[in-house]
């Protein structure tokens, strides 16, 4: 139903009511500082970015909602972000005013690692599914192998779809945006795509040099010395392996 917002700006120390035809200045600096805001919440879209974010519309508070997330801008903008040129199922004018960079409950995201022949890393990453899952609540997340285990990239998709998601955001659990994230994962995800025409979907940048690395880096650093002087046991990465210690 098309509804009218009505905004009352107060001049600063009078509590009067500036009207309509108030400063245009004063209006300019306000759309200038609501842009801005609108791109360090959203970041921006690389190259090839042509469709929207928008999600399918929900009778929902968004601002209530443990399901919607804000996703955080990136410390580095990579660019060459892999878009599915599929139309978006809203309007224009929906898609200009609802444009949204958030996780939805219709949202299936695929968390995508290289694959290894050793079942013990692959297994780290439905490790990792569960804690992403648990700490962002989003509620259909899948993992995914580009290479050498399954499930594939196109299980995932075809299991997101199954849960009901209108959109699928394919993440690279991928340190640099080397070849498998420019070529082959675009690839494999454009292949999956096939089989659900209606479906639109994004790959994300890999982790990068996004600022929370260094926190990571630095947490692993500081618990190795901790083992090496005894202090704590072996992290669950290195338990068994006899690996962390301090050579001569």
């Amino acid at each position: 139903m098309p509804y009218t917002a009505v905004l009352a700006a107060v001049v600063p120390g009078t509590g009067k009511a500036r009207g309509a035809t108030g400063d245009k200045r004063w209006r300019d600096t306000a759309r200038r500082g609501e842009a801005a805001r609108q791109e360090r919440r959203c970041g921006q879209v690389g190259e090839g970015g042509t469709a929207s974010l928008t999600p399918p519309a929900r009778n929902i508070d968004v601002r209530n909602s443990a399901s919607f997330v804000k996703l955080p801008r990136i410390g580095l903008n990579i660019g060459n972000i892999v878009m599915s040129a599929k139309p978006n199922s809203g309007s224009s004018s929906e898609t200009a005013q609802g444009e949204s960079c958030t996780v939805g409950e219709k949202d299936g995201v695929i968390i995508v690692d290289h694959g290894s022949r050793r079942e013990e890393s692959n297994l780290m990453l439905n490790d990792f599914i569960a804690m992403f899952r648990a700490r962002t609540g989003y509620k259909i997340v899948e993992p995914a192998h580009m290479e050498l285990a399954e499930p594939t990239i196109k299980d995932a998709f075809g299991k997101c779809v199954q849960q009901g998601a209108s959109r699928v955001i394919v993440s690279p659990y991928f340190l640099s945006p080397g070849r498998h994230w420019k070529q082959d994962i675009p690839a494999l995800a454009a292949e999956a795509s096939k089989e659900h025409s209606n479906i639109p979907y994004v790959v994300t940048a890999p982790l990068g040099l996004h600022e929370l690395m260094v926190d990571v880096m630095n947490d692993r650093i500081k618990y190795c010395l901790r083992h090496v002087a005894g202090n704590v046991e072996e992290c669950t990465v290195c338990a068994g392996t006899g690996k962390c210690q301090l050579y001569p």
